[in-house]
């Protein structure tokens, strides 16, 4: 499946100096990537919203006319339900503060308040067009709350990826030029500690309880034996989240003339579906997809 980032007010694509190769795009490029991913038999898309105007809720995230919901539209009307399309459900894009949450009277992020914020979205992103919601902020409870919220408007038709697991990682860093992150501080306390195997194996069986239709690992690499478990403990598919950290080491490597740059690709695709992820978001679906 592939990533892609639509930036409000584009005419063309924008070139992201951290990740060679890949952009922010205008909606005209997102109509044609969405075009090629069915060309080369992609099973996915899974989009990101660049808005140009953010505030302390994020109140350009649920908004149909945002960027994202935007971008949601256009997708569906280019691609219908040949291509499965994925909606990112997350604040972070679109407030002022750069959390994946609004923030209580002492700058704390208030997971339950988060948590009605994200219903909303989830309804947005429903109405948009949405076939699936990608649930990356990483509040308790987040599953089901929007499985809830849905339901409640007889959508259940919408299938929900639980970013399960998904750890405070420093690979993580170009992403946040891609959707020009406005992050103050960082996000230690609602994403995971490295570390921690235990409370990623217990997220996972909370998440699946609550609803959730597949679940989420990221990044991939240097969580293929966090990946493993959660594929042999889980009866729902499992996804893998090669980011965008991932993917700037291998070109920065294969620029620097240290490594085969193709062969690399492949080798960490394969590690990760080795691992057990049936379903891998990349940055370089198409490109592999239209090589193999």
């Amino acid at each position: 499946m592939l990533p892609v980032f639509l930036r409000e007010g584009a005419d063309e694509p924008v070139p992201l100096q951290s990740m060679p190769g890949v952009v922010q795009h205008s909606r005209e490029s997102l109509r044609q990537a969405a075009r090629e991913a069915v060309e080369v038999g992609l099973g996915g898309i899974m989009l990101f919203g660049v808005p140009r105007h953010r505030d302390a809720t994020g109140s350009g995230a649920d908004d149909p006319d945002g960027i994202l919901n935007v971008g949601l539209r256009d997708l569906r009307d280019e691609v219908g339900d040949d291509l499965v399309v994925m909606a990112d459900l997350c604040l972070d894009e679109f407030t002022d503060h750069g959390h994946c949450g609004v923030l209580d009277d002492r700058g704390r992020v208030d997971n339950d308040a988060t948590l009605d914020r994200y219903a909303s979205m989830a309804l947005a992103q429903a109405d948009a067009g949405a076939h699936v919601l990608g649930l990356s902020g990483m509040m308790d409870g987040q599953t089901g709350h929007v499985r809830r919220a849905l339901d409640a408007v007889r959508r259940d038709d919408v299938v929900l990826l639980a970013y399960a697991v998904k750890y405070a990682s420093a690979f993580f860093g170009p992403f946040r030029e891609a959707v020009e992150s406005t992050l103050e501080g960082d996000r230690t306390t609602y994403q995971q500690d490295p570390g921690n195997l235990v409370e990623a194996l217990r997220e996972v069986r909370l998440d699946v309880e609550e609803g959730a239709d597949m679940v989420m690992v990221k990044p991939g690499l240097p969580y293929l034996d966090v990946l493993s478990q959660v594929a042999r403990s889980v009866q729902v598919p499992v996804a893998a989240y090669q980011v965008s950290g991932e993917y700037a080491m291998v070109e920065a490597a294969a620029a620097a003339g240290m490594i085969d740059r193709d062969r690399a690709i492949l080798e960490t695709l394969t590690s990760l579906r080795r691992a057990g992820a049936q379903v891998v978001l990349a940055y370089w679906a198409t490109e592999v997809a239209r090589s193999l």
